[in-house]
């Protein structure tokens, strides 16, 4: 906290970003004297309250707790909450929203956290940002924020759970090749992180020169840090969901305004009721994951309804050779890692036979498979190979593209009379 403006100052910062004030334990203790303007900017502003920040930091704190009692009180920093505690709790799952139309998927995840670490960044994250908006939008702007953008990055994930578009770095990095259970607090976070990039922009000639200096382009570092880290983490971060929370707070930070310093602090009565509609709207979304907090999980809603369908049972076996030989591709194409492709193979040549075009498909792939394998070993016996992966890597890519589709159309059409479009659920990812 600086000691002469009162604004919040960053780990590891030597000055404050709005009044210039050092804050180095080595500096001398007589602060920087900062320009009237903006110190009246910063005393008008950084001394409004900001109650709903504190709120939302203890709902989530509060969620959490009550997943960690139901997982057993197992204490881990890094070990993530079962399946079986995130999904009945509220966590994305496309197969849920989709089949069962479980549409307050769509606002509850973003209350929930997958692991003690998970929510220990996302509430500094959001004690370090959300005052700022607060006080600078209002509490009633705030809350329809945090609410509008937090969905926003659960759409951006829902849709972008696309096994045909999660294929090289840039498409592993938005796209998901699996239904995954998915939670998190980001996605609204980076919402907020979006509200104060494009305030700085947009009121820049308004500002004074400190305010200038933390918003707008003097995010763009803390944004790309973020970003590069979900790059590095693809595969259990959802960097879908971060984009949509960044994008969707930068848009709505375009048409909405700000409360001046000297402005009356009365709330005006349009916003005042779209922030009771989305505290309405998490009160309801909440209520309904408490009356289907009992229900089956996907695998079992499975069981229930084909215990005794051979086709159905035949399917199951089927749709999980192929799934497993999708990975095995992936790794070996991206990993240079063909270990797992033999026995996908034989995984595939022991599925049942469901029509002639699962069987066509089947064999396409064990074919794709193949010279994975070959392409992997070839590498390896040519080490000095370095100038990037071979042009038969990207052929293989594109067919496997083309593979992915005619499969994922086949699950849309014939594969529906099989199977009634049964998802696997594999683990969770966070945001």
């Amino acid at each position: 906290m600086c000691r002469n403006c009162g604004s919040i100052v960053g780990g590891g910062q030597q000055q404050c970003a709005v009044c210039g004030t050092s804050v180095s334990s080595s500096a001398p203790t007589r602060p920087v004297v900062a320009d009237g303007e903006t110190m009246r900017f910063a005393r008008a502003v950084l001394n409004r309250p900001y109650k709903f920040t504190i709120i939302l930091l203890v709902a989530n704190i509060f969620v959490f707790l009550l997943m960690w009692q139901a997982s057993g009180l197992r204490f881990s920093l890094l070990t993530p909450l079962p399946g079986e505690v995130l999904i009945p709790f509220g966590a994305k799952i496309n197969y849920l929203i989709r089949y069962n139309h479980q549409w307050w998927r769509f606002v509850t995840p973003m209350f929930l956290h997958v692991n003690f670490l998970h929510l220990i960044v996302n509430m500094y994250s959001l004690w370090i940002v959300g005052p700022y908006v607060e006080k600078l939008y209002g509490s009633a702007k705030f809350v329809i924020f945090w609410v509008l953008t937090g969905i926003a990055g659960v759409v951006a994930s829902y849709l972008t759970v696309r096994p045909e578009l999660s294929v090289g770095p840039i498409g592993r990095f938005i796209f998901k090749s699996t239904d995954v259970a998915s939670a998190g607090a980001s996605g609204a976070l980076f919402g907020l992180v979006g509200v104060l990039f494009v305030f700085g922009i947009k009121f820049r000639h308004e500002l004074p020169e400190g305010f200038r200096r933390a918003f707008g382009t003097g995010l763009l570092p803390m944004i790309m840090l973020n970003l590069f880290i979900g790059y590095m983490g693809r595969g259990f971060i959802d960097n879908a969901a971060h984009l949509g929370g960044l994008i969707s707070g930068a848009l709505l930070a375009l048409v909405v305004d700000y409360r001046r310093p000297g402005e009356r602090s009365g709330i005006a009565v349009t916003w005042s009721a779209l922030q009771i509609a989305a505290i309405a709207l998490v009160a309801v979304s909440f209520l309904k994951t408490a009356q289907h907090l009992t229900d089956p999980l996907p695998g079992e809603l499975v069981a229930q309804q084909v215990p005794s369908e051979p086709e159905n049972l035949e399917y199951l076996g089927y749709a999980k050779a192929m799934n497993d030989a999708q990975e095995a591709f992936v790794v070996a194409i991206n990993d240079r890692n063909p270990g797992n492709i033999e026995s996908a193979v034989a995984n595939l040549e022991k599925a049942p036979h469901l029509d002639e075009k699962s069987d066509e498909l089947r064999e396409r792939l064990k074919f794709l498979l193949r010279r994975a394998k070959q392409s992997a070993a070839a590498a390896a016996a040519s080490p000095q190979r370095t100038g990037g992966k071979p042009v038969e890597d990207d052929e293989l890519k594109q067919e496997f593209v083309s593979w992915r589709k005619q499969y994922n159309q086949w699950l849309k059409t014939s594969g529906r009379n099989h199977s009634g479009l049964i998802q696997l659920i594999g683990p969770e990812s966070q945001k």
